[in-house]
């Protein structure tokens, strides 16, 4: 068995790793909301929930983890859709490819009312060294739905992870 001994006292005190080895978390930072949006719109719109992040090197990579409360309600007969996506700034990095991404559908059914947490993870490499937004968009499937991020003031949460590149 190897003993390795190391001249710093701690783990912590390690700045940096040696060329060809990454993964180290950096740093990380949460964001979190309980402001209610509301809309029937097929326009993408904000949801309030955002945090920002600062890499240190265009090499790294940053982990976005997003736990959101979202609901769809729609009055009468019929199915009632909507969509979540994320953003870096205002580049669509995931979701949103289809409007009916959060879907339910109750056939004769009146008054759908989906209450639910969605959670997105995405592993985003931004090559950049500025200061960097992360952030929810949503939509509904069609002008007779209505979707609600953080309904009854629930909470979500968004928590970015800057992680060291491979170099």
């Amino acid at each position: 068995m190897a003993i390795i001994t190391l001249n710093n006292n701690s783990l912590s005190n390690i700045s940096s790793l040696p060329a060809g080895v990454g993964g180290k978390v950096l740093q990380v930072v949460q964001g979190s909301t309980t402001t209610a949006t509301t809309l029937t719109s097929q326009t993408w719109t904000d949801t309030t929930l955002s945090a920002s992040i600062t890499p240190s090197s265009t090499s790294n990579k940053i982990i976005i983890l997003v736990n959101q409360m979202f609901n769809i309600y729609r009055p009468g007969v019929g199915d009632a859709g909507g969509s979540i996506r994320l953003l870096r700034d205002s580049t669509v990095v995931y979701g949103g490819d289809i409007a009916y991404q959060l879907y339910s559908e109750a056939g004769s059914a009146s008054n759908i009312n989906f209450y639910d947490y969605t959670s997105l993870s995405y592993l985003d490499s931004p090559s950049s060294t500025s200061s960097l937004t992360y952030k929810t968009q949503q939509r509904s499937y069609d002008a007779e739905d209505r979707t609600t991020t953080q309904s009854g003031s629930s909470k979500s949460t968004i928590t970015l992870m800057e992680i060291a590149g491979w170099l």
